[in-house]
């Protein structure tokens, strides 16, 4: 017959198995819901990356784009790279000249000649090179293929930055992240374009770019004029609409041509002390236009995100124009 203590120690035990057995249940269900949350903040967030190969066609065919690149060469796309959180294993360069409004995200990443030598590529031991074109390029595309998988764009969709973004996302398994990044830039854009409306109206604007001793105007649809006039609205010079679309190469524009702008705002770009800004300050053709007599120049020493296109260069302009038209 059981005594009284050991009925008492029976008890004991099975309450303390059944708060063991309790405590296990909860800590489960615990870890369980944490695991959920974790997985559902990784998708939000979109930080899930390929875990496998991804197949996509370019301008030359089907191109089998590794899982996950780490080591990745994109000359003169680094703006779609850094707005995807991606750095680059080695950066655009004309000689020293880097894209120099990205410098914040790329401080530190080296430099690759713009025309990719085959041996500087190889170097870099990248897993993933991408290509706007090959025309301007040192190698042939099998010098590329031999040293990495190379998506070589087509023409139209690398002229298009959406497009651009868009494809390089699902090369590295973040088009999430791409979709989210435009989303936020079309935000940015209508913000802006309210603003600007509501400061200068229909007055015209001018974007001039002086390197050396040229005078480069850029069209309508040149790099980030483009979200200058289409995206924000401002209405172009006469002399900008007379320039026509972009061609392939830039054409310089003359002192004695541009004594016929008539803008009521003009961004002037360009390093301080170079030849060309010399001649425009000590010129009278430069000193008699409308927007120079009414005090409406905006000098930007940095041109590059100016003369490039991507969502990053974009926005830096879009603040840019918002520092000098409406703040």
């Amino acid at each position: 017959m059981r005594t009284i203590k050991q009925s008492i120690f029976l008890l004991a035990l099975f309450a303390l198995l059944f708060l063991v057995a309790c405590g296990n249940e909860e800590n489960n269900e615990e870890n369980t819901s944490n695991e959920e949350t974790n997985e559902e903040e990784n998708v939000e967030e979109g930080e899930a990356e390929s875990s496998e190969p991804v197949t996509m066609e370019d301008a030359n065919g089907e191109v089998e784009i590794p899982a996950n690149p780490e080591n990745i060469i994109a000359p003169f796309m680094e703006d779609a790279l850094v707005a995807l959180d991606v750095t680059p294993a080695a950066q655009w360069a004309i000689g020293e000249s880097v894209q120099d409004y990205l410098q914040d995200d790329l401080e530190g990443v080296e430099k690759i000649e713009w025309n990719l030598p085959v041996e500087q590529v190889l170097s870099y031991n990248p897993d993933l090179i991408i290509a706007s074109t090959l025309d301007s390029m040192e190698g042939q595309l099998s010098d590329y293929e031999n040293i990495a998988p190379t998506y070589v764009f087509k023409p139209e969709d690398h002229a298009d930055f959406r497009t651009q973004l868009t494809l390089i996302g699902e090369m590295l398994g973040k088009k999430a992240v791409a979709e989210e990044r435009l989303a936020a830039y079309d935000e940015k854009v209508e913000a802006a374009k309210e603003e600007v409306s509501e400061a200068v109206g229909d007055e015209t604007v001018a974007i001039i770019w002086v390197t050396g001793d040229q005078y480069f105007m850029l069209e309508e649809d040149r790099h980030a004029a483009r979200v200058v006039y289409e995206g924000l609205g401002l209405a172009p010079s006469a002399l900008t609409e007379e320039l026509g679309e972009a061609g392939e190469t830039w054409d310089p524009i003359s002192l004695e041509k541009l004594s016929e702008l008539d803008a009521d705002h003009v961004f002037l770009l360009g390093e301080d002390g170079s030849e060309g800004l010399e001649t425009l300050n000590n010129s009278s053709v430069w000193q008699g236009i409308n927007a120079v007599e009414n005090d409406q120049v905006y000098r930007y020493t940095d041109a590059s995100n100016w003369t490039n296109k991507g969502v990053i260069a974009f926005e830096k302009t879009i603040d840019e124009v918002l520092e000098s038209l409406v703040e």
